[in-house]
């Protein structure tokens, strides 16, 4: 009697384990589907202008070039709230991309003078060195007279893309792409491309009266 009464409750104990066992596998597996599954990150889709230029000519500075129709060009008198060294500053802006071209326009007055002007140029690009992956550079040659250098910088650096362009004798400008808000690398890559073709249109055009 004993023995058979231990051998029920064996069974009893057995059905209250078994009962648990797969209402703990029940509530599990519940909470499994329930888990928020993290998404991969998505950025919205833009839609890029067509290609278009015009000209812009300064009749006060000496020189001219081309510039997308979608972007503004701004006279600068301020840079910093400060004024600027010289009147021909200006900059291009792109306001569907929230990004400008900053140009500062120098006056050459001898070859110590341009030396510096050049000097300076490499130091500004050499200070994104900590951050930069990788620095490309490329010579260029003005079609009317002079040339210059275009810096391309990878990585998540303030300006990806600078330039400096001089006929050696009376002008220099020194030129830098600064996107305002925060550098997303994976995000503004294709919006870097498509500016850095106006850029290379802009210098490809670019003539010294």
């Amino acid at each position: 009697m004993i023995k058979a009464i231990s051998k029920i409750t064996f069974f009893k104990a057995s059905s209250i384990f078994l009962g648990l066992a797969i209402m703990l596998s029940m509530l599990t597996s519940c909470e499994n589907k329930n888990e928020a599954t993290p998404k991969p990150k998505a950025y919205p889709k833009i839609t890029f202008p067509e290609k278009s230029y015009e000209k812009y000519t300064s009749k006060t500075c000496g020189f001219n070039f081309e510039y997308p129709d979608y972007a503004t060009i701004k006279e600068d008198s301020l840079f910093m709230n400060e004024k600027t060294e010289n009147p021909c500053w200006f900059d291009i802006i792109f306001p569907d991309f929230n990004a400008d071209i900053h140009c500062s326009y120098y006056e050459i007055s001898d070859k110590k003078n341009l030396d510096s002007l050049i000097y300076d140029s490499f130091a500004l690009v050499g200070k994104h060195t900590v951050k930069a992956q990788f620095i490309e550079e490329k010579i260029i040659d003005l079609p009317g007279k002079g040339g210059g250098i275009l810096f391309k910088l990878s990585g998540p650096v303030a300006s990806p893309t600078q330039f400096f362009i001089t006929d050696s004798v009376h002008h220099f400008i020194r030129g830098s792409l600064y996107f305002n808000n925060k550098v997303q690398l994976d995000s503004m890559k294709i919006i870097y491309d498509f500016v850095d073709e106006d850029i290379e249109k802009m210098l490809e055009n670019f003539y010294w009266d």
